[in-house]
């Protein structure tokens, strides 16, 4: 199973759709914490669903159970705890949540992408959740666009 993930961060509108429409996305999965925030630019909820309808024919989901708290999200950003520790913290929090047994692997049947704020997937939860998921259920891969 293929996992793609993308961060809107340092796109352009023109690219990141350029982006979703030739890796021929069908659904996208919102794994933000905060997605109506101003500094989302195209990104903004509201904004981001209807693009990617009138687009790129694409689903937009809002799905928190991927998301951080807004306590780990806050503390890693004001550099109180660590990179290391946030994602120890974060996959805590993955399976206090069962995301395994909770999520419908379904979704994934459609080419689906995971969005994020971060560029790089390097220091973003939305890596974690598809190595979470790769631990879990086995044969996942994540493509990062």
């Amino acid at each position: 199973m293929e996992i793609y993930s993308i961060g809107f961060t340092k796109h352009s509108a023109s690219n990141f759709f350029g982006l979703l429409k030739t890796h021929e996305i069908s659904n996208l999965l919102d794994v933000r914490l905060n997605n109506s925030s101003q500094l989302s630019a195209f990104a903004k909820r509201d904004d981001l669903r209807f693009f990617l309808e009138e687009l790129c024919d694409i689903e937009y989901s809002h799905t928190p159970l991927l998301a951080p708290v807004k306590d780990l999200l806050t503390s890693y950003r004001k550099e109180v705890i660590t990179w290391s520790e946030y994602e120890k913290r974060f996959i805590d929090l993955l399976q206090d949540r069962q995301i395994e047994n909770e999520f419908d692997r379904n979704v994934f049947s459609k080419r689906t992408v995971l969005l994020c704020s971060e560029h790089s997937p390097e220091f973003c939860h939305r890596r974690l959740v598809i190595e979470y998921l790769d631990q879990h259920w086995g044969s996942v891969s994540g493509i990062h666009l």
